[in-house]
């Protein structure tokens, strides 16, 4: 019973606040360009480390970029502009207002994930060596 509530309490498809919740954070997200896989930290858990070092060099020259735009734009106390946050605003405005239906594609997609296939993997594989005894493939060190 109790996981049947804990599970609909953070499904956005079927709770509200859980929607909205996952909609402010989509909003703050794509108003600085990031993705929400960006938002982990590779200095406080070595697992994350692990997997941005086995993910292909684009993808962390990408996330890199999206970081520092980031940084960027929160000193200079900006936004990235909404043609870079939801696609040309031209199109969208001109079909509201002769009343066409018109789906917004967003430019930014803060909820598509690079990470976590690799991150669920390198977690697997430390769960495993834990579970036969081996030692571990790296060890913690305060950074």
């Amino acid at each position: 019973m109790l996981s049947r509530l804990s599970a609909w309490l953070v499904n956005p498809r079927r709770n509200p606040l859980a929607r909205l919740h996952r909609n402010a954070v989509a909003s703050r997200l794509r108003k600085y360009g990031l993705r929400y896989d960006d938002l982990y930290d590779p200095y406080s858990d070595l697992d994350i480390k692990e997997a941005l070092a086995r993910l292909p060099r684009e993808v962390v020259d990408a996330r890199n970029q999206r970081l520092k735009r980031a940084m960027d734009l929160s000193l200079k106390h900006l936004y990235l502009p909404d043609e870079l946050q939801y696609g040309c605003l031209d199109v969208i405005l001109i079909a509201i207002a002769f009343g066409d239906d018109y789906v917004i594609m967003a430019i930014q997609t803060p909820f598509r994930s690079y990470l976590s296939d690799m991150l669920a993997l390198v977690k697997k594989e430390s769960a495993e060596r834990e579970a036969l005894g081996a030692l571990p493939l790296y060890q913690r060190t305060i950074p």
